[in-house]
């Protein structure tokens, strides 16, 4: 079963406050959901394999260490995922970014995927599919499930809040999945939303409705 890792560190704790609260402006919330991105980027890269490189510093030569393997692919879920992916970009500038874009069918409720757009070396990456909220687990479903009908087998889910009914959808789906949120909370409303959430992620992030 995939580890499920909630990022409990102070700053994101607190900048998550103000990300929930509705009157945010669009300005700081984007702001905000950028800033927490690279501080759960920090967690995220965590193990990151490393290899030793010899450095000749003004004093001596010495042994340092430098990122070796797997280099990073993030995957936004269209469109809310793109708020993410700047915050983490700063942290690992040299990350490659690939989209991947769903639909709900309005009879079946299920997602529809519209739109993949991945890097050329992609299954060499170990791969980050960003997605700001996990509610039903639906939506990360998919956007996994296509990465892996594409080659994919190293793959992490990164979100700011989920429910308990995402978490475990994805967990019994894609169980090799690790899973990263910043939160967990209560539960899903009849309307699909998390409680309390912070409402719709997309429209808070670029001012629709």
């Amino acid at each position: 079963m995939g580890k499920l890792f909630v990022c409990d560190h102070p700053l994101i704790q607190h900048k998550l406050t103000y990300i929930r609260d509705e009157s945010t402006l669009t300005k700081d919330f984007r702001e905000l959901v950028d800033e927490v991105s690279t501080l759960m980027a920090y967690e995220i890269t965590r193990d990151i394999p490393l290899e030793t490189v010899q450095v000749k510093t003004p004093v001596t030569t010495t042994d340092c260490k430098v990122i070796s393997g797997r280099m990073l692919g993030l995957i936004p879920i269209l469109r809310a995922g793109l708020g993410m992916v700047d915050g983490i970009l700063r942290l690992v500038p040299a990350a490659k970014v690939g989209h991947i874009g769903l639909y709900r069918d309005p009879e079946t409720l299920e997602p529809v995927e519209y739109y993949v757009k991945l890097p050329t070396d992609v299954i060499e990456r170990e791969l980050i599919v960003i997605d700001p909220m996990l509610a039903t687990g639906g939506s990360a479903n998919a956007a996994i499930t296509a990465l892996k009908s594409r080659g994919c087998t190293q793959i992490k889910l990164m979100c700011l809040i989920a429910a308990p009914e995402g978490i475990h959808a994805v967990q019994q789906a894609h169980p090799d999945v690790d899973i990263y949120v910043a939160a967990i909370d209560d539960y899903l409303n009849d309307h699909g939303y998390i409680v309390p959430g912070l409402g719709d992620a997309g429209d808070r992030l670029f001012g629709t409705k």
